[in-house]
């Protein structure tokens, strides 16, 4: 038993150095822009996916999503040093929470493109508008959570029955 212990452990030890190694190849991005992560901040940030993964209940392999955060929001006006490990942590945490929370053919780069448009966007840097309004709106939206009279004017788009009907009348 203790084998298969010390086994997974080790197995455990390398995918996370695997990670940090995946975050701090996003340097050579991200430093351009005069932001740097150090293997203290990559680790931290592993650990924060690896949180975000199990309080979500998802399962991972490689270093998962840290890198395509860094590579698509390291250019952000509303980044710098001294908030950049920061909002990594909160775009990972919110990455998975709406991961969970969209319809499964949504990609993974199609929500790193919606949370860095939002972000950069009407939101303004603000990562409390981007959590509680662009993208709960958007997942709600994407769900089906439409009003009424919304998804009426869709089905009728859609369809077209709207247009037969008002002019049989």
């Amino acid at each position: 038993m203790e084998n298969g212990l010390s086994l997974f452990s080790f197995s455990q030890e390398l995918i996370q150095k695997q990670a940090v190694e995946e975050v701090l190849s996003g340097n050579e991005t991200s430093a351009r822009f005069g932001l740097v992560l150090t293997e203290q901040q990559a680790l931290r940030l592993v650990s924060t996916r690896m949180q975000a993964l199990k309080n979500t209940g998802r399962v991972e392999f490689g270093g998962g999503v840290i890198d395509k955060l860094i590579f698509a929001f390291c250019d952000s006006p509303y980044i710098g040093t001294h908030n950049y490990e920061e909002t990594l942590h909160e775009l990972v945490d919110l990455f998975y929470y709406y991961k969970n929370e969209l319809p499964g053919t949504f990609s993974d780069a199609e929500l790193i493109e919606l949370m860095k448009n939002a972000f950069n966007g009407p939101c303004a840097g603000s990562l409390e508008l981007l959590a509680g309004l662009e993208l709960d709106a958007t997942a709600r939206q994407l769900r089906g959570g439409l009003s009424a009279e919304d998804e009426g004017k869709n089905d009728d788009t859609d369809t077209g029955e709207g247009e037969d009907d008002d002019t049989e009348s």
